[in-house]
């Protein structure tokens, strides 16, 4: 090399991009990847000892591969030479082998061949290449994106050795940040740089883990900043953001037409115009654009704006990609024209957009534990209960059960919007009711006993199949008109919401809710959804709910239908808010409910029969029907306080019926010892109310009999509920 040359390379070091300039020499100037070559371990020993094996690096843009390589080529004093099995053939190949020779005969060293994108090496680069592997003419140091026991040559994959690289960590990024303004040679050390905490935050942060990306962004911010009076050049989080988006759109002069026109393809698929979209995609095809690019764009579109609308898009269009493969051009056009018609005409749906509202749910809320019954269990169930209380769906009717399955803070949120063409117009009413039975049982609380966990430890077959059957049964009592005005009690257990949404027009459903939380749930549901109107809340607290309700009728509303699901049970002076009801309904208004009655349902009791002494049964027995007829305990025995008489003397006409259902259910453990609990101060437990007319030992021997008994077994519980219609039959409301 003469002068003149000598002189140009260092001016084209210098010129070169700031990602070129700062690539790490040797592997203490690397970060990231402390898993394979952290002091110690096995790549970095056979760098430095100089006995390395063909290898293959497998990990994702930016990571260092390339890097790496010229890494082992400069540690272990080696030849570096550089393919890319898609520009080189088999002539480059050989070329490459010939300069490994000269270099080993005349020199005695050895060739480091790098060979880029390695699975796409065809049969003849391969046969090309593995002789002079085996022989060690060359060491192999392949690199690719793609999984190389997948996609990579047999052949090769046996010879290499694979190591994984993962994307660099935003404290990785950062110290390349720190390296890059202390540098003077080759980074910006002579220049005077003050970066903001927040514009180091930002570019490590959408960098997504590239070396290559974060330098290329840092450089742009940098060369266009201005230094002040002072020299000092400052980068702060706007300067970050400009440096990105002047990045993104670093086209060529001829790019526009180019990204026009398949907008322009992409709008007209969108917009169902078979005509336009073929029009635009033959301009594309006669301008020489990628029939793989084309392909690439309709394969998303059909996921982006197809999607569950019709699931065959995805199908078609795949397969339509693969068989031109098969097929080539010409003959491949009528491949491209199949798909490009097929998604054109189908019915659209964005809803898979659904993935992007979670991912911004992901990003910004606090990080959420799993839920313990929905952990693997198959590591440490024994040791911290794994797995315990999840319910297998296909265990029940319909391989479906109501179980949580977001974590706790998220529960009631809403992603997915089914739409209401094609398929998705088929499961949209599944997921809506199946939505709402979720929510009914998140939202229920125990009849009978306080159980803080229900949700987690709900087991009952068919639950949501009861509710089901409960909110159709009590609508097919009712006559609902599109123009009527309803009143949902209790609404935050959406059972009844959105049927009765359904059937009338917008802005004419009420839902009372309790609380926040309550408000919370039905806005994630319905609100700002194109597909429902949004009920109108009548927030009213069980303190203030009989006040709340004078308030409201004072506004001159009157109702058709007041409809509930277990708000008596909710409430106390039922009586007093019956009435104000009342005053809220039309002259042939009338309210429909439906109500838990715990004194006609199952007791515990029944399964002890055997298990216990005589006397311990009838006291239990005994005691049991106390609580369950106790006048103050509104949970239990509501009804002594609301009774048929009360209902007539309010101006009702009333008429009930009661239906049992029965279920399978398993009580756990858990529940049993929370439901004899008697240690708690405040306890409401049934342990609690037991306590006053037996010894702890007697409860002690009833709670582990039913723990024997039924807690490891399903058994069948009963359950009666009453629908209650109140008709209005004032001359006057």
């Amino acid at each position: 090399m003469d002068l003149f040359e000598y002189s140009l390379q260092e001016q084209l070091k210098k010129e070169a991009p700031l990602a070129d300039r700062m690539r790490p020499r040797d592997l203490d100037e690397f970060f990231g990847q402390e898993h394979i070559l952290s002091k110690g371990r096995l790549l970095r020993r056979a760098i430095q000892a100089d006995q390395l094996s063909s290898i293959i690096f497998y990990g994702p843009p930016g990571t260092g591969k390339t890097t790496l390589a010229r890494i082992i080529a400069n540690t272990t004093k080696s030849q570096f030479i550089s393919l890319n099995a898609v520009l080189s053939g088999v002539k480059n190949i050989r070329e490459s082998i010939e300069q490994a020779l000269t270099y080993r005969k005349e020199q005695q060293k050895k060739t480091i061949l790098f060979v880029d994108e390695v699975h796409r090496f065809n049969k003849s680069q391969q046969d090309a290449l593995l002789p002079h592997v085996e022989n060690g003419t060359i060491t192999l140091v392949g690199a690719t994106t793609e999984n190389p026991y997948f996609e990579v040559n047999k052949a090769l994959v046996s010879r290499s050795r694979i190591f994984q690289l993962y994307s660099l960590t935003q404290a990785d990024l950062d110290k390349i940040i720190t390296t890059t303004f202390s540098d003077k040679k080759r980074g910006f050390g002579v220049l005077n740089i003050n970066i903001t905490r927040e514009a180091r935050d930002h570019l490590t942060s959408i960098a997504n883990g590239d070396a290559r990306a974060l330098l290329n962004a840092l450089e742009l911010a940098v060369v266009t900043s201005k230094p002040d009076s002072e020299g000092v050049t400052y980068i702060n989080l706007e300067t970050a953001e400009d440096s990105i988006q002047q990045k993104a759109v670093l086209y060529d002069k001829d790019g526009d037409a180019h990204f026009d026109t398949v907008s322009a393809f992409i709008k007209s698929l969108r917009g169902s115009d078979p005509d336009a979209a073929l029009y635009w995609m033959a301009k594309m095809i006669y301008g020489g654009e990628e029939t793989k690019f084309l392909f690439r764009r309709m394969i998303i579109f059909a996921a982006e704006d197809i999607g569950l609308a019709d699931p065959k898009a995805l199908h078609v269009t795949t397969s339509a990609a693969q068989a031109f493969d098969y097929v080539g051009m010409p003959e491949g056009r009528f491949h491209l024209a199949e798909a490009c018609l097929y998604l054109s005409t189908a019915p659209k749906s964005n809803s898979s957009f659904a993935f992007f509202d979670a991912l911004d749910t992901v990003k910004n809320e606090a990080r959420e534990s799993t839920p313990d019954h929905l952990k693997d269990g198959s590591r440490d169930k024994k040791g911290l209960g794994h797995g315990d209380g999840y319910l297998y769906p296909h265990a029940y009717n319909d391989h479906w059960v109501t179980q949580q399955y977001l974590p706790d803070t998220l529960q009631g949120k809403i992603f997915y919007q089914p739409g209401e063409l094609g398929y998705e117009a088929k499961i949209r009413e599944t997921v809506f009711q199946r939505r709402d039975e979720q929510l009914t049982n998140l939202m229920n609380e125990d009849s009978l006993w306080n159980n803080q966990d229900l949700w987690k430890e709900r087991t009952i077959n068919d639950t949501s199949h009861v509710y089901a059957e409960l909110r159709d049964q009590l609508f097919s009592l009712l006559h609902l008109k599109f123009d009527d005005l309803v009143l949902n009690l209790n609404a935050g257990n959406c059972l009844l919401l959105r049927k009765s949404i359904s059937l009338i027009r917008d802005e004419a459903v009420y839902a009372q809710i309790f609380n926040e939380k309550e408000a919370s749930v039905i806005r994630h549901q319905f609100y700002n959804q194109k597909q429902t109107h949004d009920p109108i809340l009548v927030y009213l607290d069980s303190d203030e709910i009989q006040k709340g309700l004078v308030d409201y009728q004072k506004e001159g509303i009157r109702f058709n239908y007041i409809l509930g699901f277990s708000f008596f049970t909710r409430v106390d002076k039922k009586f007093q808010i019956l009435s104000n009801l009342k005053s809220m309904l039309t002259q042939s208004g009338q309210i429909a409910c439906i109500e838990k009655i715990p004194e006609l349902s199952q007791k515990l009791s029944a399964y002890l029969d055997g298990y216990l002494s005589e006397k311990q049964l009838n006291l239990f027995k005994t005691i049991e029907n106390e609580i369950y007829c106790d006048p103050l305990n509104s949970k239990t025995n509501w009804i002594a306080t609301f009774s048929e008489d009360q209902i007539k003397n309010a101006g009702f006409e009333i008429n009930t019926r009661d239906q049992i259902f029965e279920n399978q259910i398993q009580l756990s453990p858990a529940k049993i010892e929370r439901w004899f609990d008697t240690q708690s101060p405040q306890s409401q437990s049934l342990g609690s109310q037991l306590l006053k007319k037996m010894s702890i030992d007697d409860i002690t021997e009833i709670k582990n009999a039913l723990i024997r008994q039924i807690g490891p077994k399903s058994i069948t519980w009963k359950t009666c509920w009453r629908f209650y219609q109140l008709l209005n039959n004032s001359e006057t409301s």
